[in-house]
């Protein structure tokens, strides 16, 4: 177009002046001159290569596998763009914590709720709203897990790839069978194949209690067979640790820590450990999050399913039997405030999740992702995963994951509370007491 409006320009210039000649060729030179130009700023200049530290998740096979895909399909977006990878530690965020206060913050780390409400305060969190249309990420949520987008301000602060996720019973279907236990659905049948499987040698529950939030979660399966709405009500300040379903959660744990439902030194007992006694067979439970599916069966096959949480008796079963604990909130990839170039990190962070997700869903047989998934599946559902999407829509409550809680002081206090009613050394009275002291009031 500039060659074109040069070229009228020319015209009018030759009309006014006549045919003289040192005009027109002065006009051929600025012509030739400006074409020059144009071609100049045709040519894009090579992008200059970027290297951004990432702190992930990258533990096991359903880490490994989607966070190597994102990144696969960011060298084909982004060729230019290099991400410096340090595996996210299994401490409850506290090394991250460490990272900001030090001023160390990789460019983008996996955040949920308390490293978004922990690092909103000081500052170490990028507020994403303006981002929000990279890649359409916004219009490609789900509006069932819109909670995972945005936080309790109305601002965004990471990038979801998870949906709403779901804590599982998981159980080895063969050891119950060889040993006649059956597979409880009452808290009298799960004292029993406690007792049973102590007396074959064979650990009950593999708890990977070195980690809180597991710990919250078993306490949470106790409650929420009374009382659905679990430890959200006590997060809120809507019931107080000594209310009957509360008390007696603890009451039943104890029970069962002191007849053997743990292995030995369980609160130093970490992920890979506790894995590892349920898939050599030396525990017949595992308690973890439907992520976990993938990866149990393919080390036991078919030997492996999830069990319904007991409940109090028969009555209290069959009620509160789509009563699940977890949830979901904000969460995901999150940006480092400080970093060089913060459109292109939340860029990168925004593709990364929406990537994530769609291996999660196509390859990895997981359809509790947070964003629309626009290509084929490649890896069917396996059983659990099949059980699980079928009752979905069945569920009636769920609760939180630790990490979702929303007042910090209580989440410190019951995680601390329940890591330690699983050393059998602390009664129920110094649970409630502890614990009610962080109880906020009603919000």
């Amino acid at each position: 177009m500039a060659a074109a409006a040069f070229v009228s320009l020319s015209l009018i210039v030759v009309s006014a002046c006549g045919s003289n000649n040192n005009t027109v060729n002065e006009a051929s030179n600025t012509t030739a001159a400006t074409n020059t130009v144009v071609k100049e700023e045709a040519t894009v200049a090579p992008q200059e290569n970027v290297k951004l530290r990432i702190y992930a998740q990258y533990s096991d096979d359903d880490t490994k596998l989607p966070y190597d895909y994102a990144v696969a399909e960011l060298k084909k977006e982004m060729p230019n763009v290099e991400l410096e990878l340090e595996v996210q530690a299994q401490d409850d965020g506290q090394k991250l914590k460490t990272y900001a206060a030090t001023g160390n913050l990789p460019d983008i780390y996996q955040a949920g709720v308390d490293i978004i409400n922990t690092f909103k305060k000081s500052g170490n969190i990028l507020e994403l709203d303006q981002y929000t249309d990279l890649y359409g990420f916004k219009d490609k949520m789900f509006s069932s897990t819109m909670n995972t987008l945005t936080a309790d301000d109305g601002h965004v602060y990471a990038f979801p790839y998870a949906g709403n996720e779901f804590m599982l019973l998981y159980y080895n279907k063969e050891i119950f069978e060889k040993n006649n236990i059956k597979v409880p659905t009452t808290y009298d049948e799960l004292m029993t194949a406690v007792k049973g499987l102590n007396t074959v040698g064979v650990t009950p529950l593999a708890l990977f209690a070195k980690e809180k939030w597991p710990t919250v979660a078993l306490y949470d399966m106790f409650v929420t067979r009374e009382d659905p709405a679990g430890i959200v009500k006590l997060d809120k300040g809507q019931a107080s640790p000594s209310d009957p379903a509360y008390k007696q959660a603890a009451e039943k744990i104890i029970e069962l820590v002191k007849a053997g439902l743990l292995p030995k030194g369980a609160t130093n007992l970490n992920y890979d450990q506790a894995a590892s006694l349920f898939y050599e067979g030396k525990a017949a439970m595992f308690l973890n999050g439907q992520w976990e599916i993938a990866t149990s069966t393919e080390k036991l096959g078919d030997k492996v399913g999830w069990m319904y949480f007991p409940g109090v008796d028969a009555a209290s079963y069959e009620k509160n039997k789509y009563a699940f604990i977890g949830g979901g909130g904000p969460g995901g990839y999150a940006v480092n405030p400080d970093t060089k170039d913060p459109e292109l990190t939340a860029k990168v962070a925004a593709f990364l999740s929406l990537k994530y997700a769609e291996y999660k869903y196509t390859q990895r047989g997981n359809p509790i992702v947070a964003t629309k998934v626009e290509i084929p599946v490649v890896k069917e559902y396996p059983p659990m995963m099949k059980q699980l999407s079928e009752d979905i829509e069945k569920i009636t409550s769920t609760t939180a994951f630790a990490w979702g809680l929303s007042d910090a002081k209580f989440k410190a206090a019951i995680e601390d509370a329940t890591q330690s009613l699983m050393t059998g050394d602390y009664s129920v009275e110094q649970f409630i007491k502890d614990v009610t002291k962080a109880v906020p009031q009603a919000k």
